[in-house]
């Protein structure tokens, strides 16, 4: 008979990890893809996949998730995440991958109930539908509360080697993951920052600016966040994070030449106005006593008295 091959979504999860071992317990031949964007990225796949034992790549799906947030058709979640559509259309995009690529289906870690709103028996249903993937999306975890594939029809895999498992316990999957030996077990996580209410903020306010784009929604995670008149501003709080945001390149970038103090980056409108109004915040959170002059990356000076703390909170997104 051939070989039977199966390529999952792998985010690094403990889930995802389990349902490789239950199809490599099959003889079925595993692959694993984790996507990578702006809001999580690949590494935490790379090492659960170097755990199972099996091979792995990263794909960029940064223009598929930006696509989404602009008006993700499923809506979102508490704060910035589109799950939903998410979920589809990373199935979408591993089903094209594995027909391309001699694959007989594809599969995921997702458990019934886990997440109220991405698991559930209707969302499940849903990201199925949206995705196109019905003949083709594995559910090994809990295939035994759902409604029979065409991989388990036909024999690719035999169900009663499946699971049922349900809800948010881990009691089953701790257990599962120590009969089989993993050296590594990740904790119960997300991972994704677009369920983080604070970085939520941030980029929803470089959406309704205009300057979201996937290089501005990682360097939002650094520094304090300005929303001025146009433009976005980022001051660094710490040594490290002025390197950071410094070695990102983006934007108009300020140093205090005179005294020490934090680095700022303007996004968007690099007028004069707001160049001296971001020298004037990055000032407050210095000892001067008097106007102080920024270096701009591009060779220009601007002078501003520090700005009053109650003033500058004006345009404070997130400390």
């Amino acid at each position: 008979m051939a070989e039977v091959r199966a390529l999952g979504a792998f985010s690094g999860g403990l889930d995802g990890m389990l349902a490789a071992k239950l199809l490599l317990d099959q003889g079925i031949h595993v692959e694993a893809i984790t996507f990578d964007s702006p809001f999580f990225n690949a590494e935490a796949g790379r090492i659960a996949a170097s755990v199972v034992g099996i091979p792995w790549r990263a794909v960029d799906f940064t223009p598929d998730i930006l696509s989404l947030l602009s008006d993700p058709p499923s809506g979102f979640g508490k704060n910035m995440n589109p799950c939903i559509d998410c979920h589809a259309a990373m199935f979408a995009r591993l089903k094209g991958i594995a027909r391309e690529s001699g694959f007989d289906f594809i599969f995921s870690g997702e458990v019934v109930g886990q997440r109220p709103m991405s698991q559930n028996r209707g969302s499940l249903n849903r990201v199925k539908n949206i995705s196109g993937t019905g003949d083709i999306l594995l559910r090994p975890l809990s295939a035994l509360l759902l409604d029979p594939t065409p991989m388990e029809e036909t024999g690719l895999v035999d169900r009663s080697r499946l699971l049922d498992l349900n809800g948010r316990g881990r009691s089953r999957q701790l257990e599962m993951a120590r009969g089989h030996g993993f050296s590594h077990i990740p904790a119960p996580a997300g991972g994704c920052l677009l369920t983080d209410p604070g970085y939520s903020v941030r980029l929803g306010i470089l959406k309704e600016a205009g300057l979201l784009t996937g290089e501005t929604a990682r360097i939002i995670r650094y520094g304090r966040m300005f929303h001025l008149p146009g433009a976005v501003a980022l001051v660094g709080r710490s040594e490290a994070e002025n390197t950071t945001l410094q070695n990102t390149g983006l934007g108009i970038q300020l140093d205090l030449p005179d005294i020490p103090g934090p680095l700022g980056v303007l996004i968007g409108d690099t007028s004069e106005t707001n160049l001296t109004l971001l020298t004037a915040i990055m000032a407050s959170y210095t000892k001067a006593k008097k106007p102080v002059r920024s270096l701009s990356n591009t060779g220009e000076f601007f002078k501003a008295s520090s700005i009053d703390p109650a003033d500058r909170d004006e345009y404070c997104v997130v400390l």
